[in-house]
C-alpha cells in the first residue's frame, strides 16, 4: 500500500535537517508517512512539480535555496503571506488538490521573539534574500521601529523595505551595527563552507537580542560574540523547527509534539 509522503527540495540538499525533524514527529505520533530530501537543480524544477502534482500520495514539499522565488511559478494559489514576502518555502495540496504556496519561515522566525518586547524599537537585519524577506515581513507584523537593512545591493534592500511598508534604511554590509533591540543574520554568511560574517556588535545595549538563522554551525561567530557580552541569543534551530512545525501540520494534518523539542534538538546536534 502506497504511503503519503512529503519532501524538502534544494540545490544542494545534503545539509538539510528537515528529514530528521519531520521523521522524528512522524515516528512520535505513529503516522505512517515518509519525509525525504530530494536534490532538484534549477533546470529540473518545472519537471519536479509536474511529476509530483500527478502523484496523489505526495502531500507537498519544503523549499530551500535556491528555489524559494522560482517555485512561485509552479503553484496554482498563493497564500497572502507568500504574496507579501515574494518567496515560498512550502507547497502543499489544497482542498481541491491544487498546489498552494505559502511561507512558514515568517512564523517560524517570529515564534521565539514573542518573549521580547520589540514593538517600536530599532532593529538591524542582514540580508534581503528569500529568508530576509520572511524575516522583514515578520518584523513588520511585530511593529518594530526603524530597520537598518544590511545588503550587498543597497537599492534592492531599500525597495524591499518600501514594499513591506517598513520605516528604515538600507546600507552596505560591513558597516558597524547601530544601537538597537535586535540584530538578525538572515543570510548564509557564517555557515559552514560560506564566507564569515564579521560584525561589530559593540554599540548594542545589554538588553539587545542577537538572532542568527544559520544552524550549521549552531554556535556561529556572531552568536559567540554576543554571548561573550552576555547578550540574549537565538540560534538557527529555533527558526528551523518553528517553520517545520507549521509545514508539518499542512502536510500531515497533525500538530507536531513541540513538548519534545528538547529531545529533538539533542538528536539534531548529534
Amino acid at each position: 500500500m502506497a504511503r503519503h509522503y512529503a519532501e524538502v527540495i534544494g540545490d544542494p540538499i545534503g545539509h538539510s535537517k528537515s528529514p530528521k525533524i519531520h521523521g522524528f514527529w512522524l515516528e512520535t505520533l505513529g503516522i505512517a508517512a515518509d519525509y525525504r530530501a530530494v536534490h532538484v537543480r534549477p533546470d529540473a524544477l518545472a519537471t519536479y512539480f509536474a511529476e509530483r502534482r500527478a502523484d496523489p500520495d505526495w502531500r507537498g514539499c519544503n523549499i530551500t535555496v535556491p528555489h524559494k522565488i522560482a517555485s512561485l511559478a509552479h503553484v496554482g494559489e498563493q497564500r497572502d503571506v507568500a504574496t507579501a514576502i515574494g518567496a515560498i518555502n512550502t507547497v502543499f495540496r489544497g482542498d481541491q488538490g491544487a498546489l498552494v504556496g505559502t511561507n512558514t519561515d515568517a512564523a517560524g522566525f517570529a515564534a521565539p521573539l514573542e518573549r521580547f518586547d520589540l514593538a517600536g524599537k530599532p532593529v538591524t537585519v542582514i540580508g534581503a534574500g528569500g529568508a530576509g524577506r520572511a524575516v522583514l515581513y515578520a518584523l513588520a507584523r511585530i511593529g518594530v521601529g526603524p530597520v537598518t537593512l544590511f545588503n550587498r545591493d543597497v537599492e534592492k534592500g531599500a525597495a524591499l523595505l518600501s514594499s513591506l511598508g517598513i520605516d528604515g534604511r538600507a546600507v552596505p554590509i560591513g558597516q558597524a551595527v547601530p544601537p538597537g533591540a535586535l540584530v538578525v543574520n538572515a543570510t548564509s554568511l557564517g555557515m559552514t563552507g560560506q564566507p564569515p560574517l564579521a560584525l561589530d556588535l559593540s554599540a548594542l545595549p545589554q538588553d539587545a537580542v542577537v538572532y542568527d538563522i544559520v544552524y550549521a554551525p549552531l554556535e556561529t561567530d556572531m552568536l559567540a560574540a554576543a554571548r561573550a557580552r552576555g547578550l540574549a541569543t537565538i540560534d538557527g534551530l529555533e527558526m528551523l523547527i518553528g517553520q517545520a512545525a507549521v509545514a508539518f501540520e499542512l502536510f500531515f494534518g497533525a500538530v507536531p509534539p513541540r513538548e519534545r523539542d528538547g529531545e529533538l534538538r539533542a538528536m539534531l546536534l548529534r
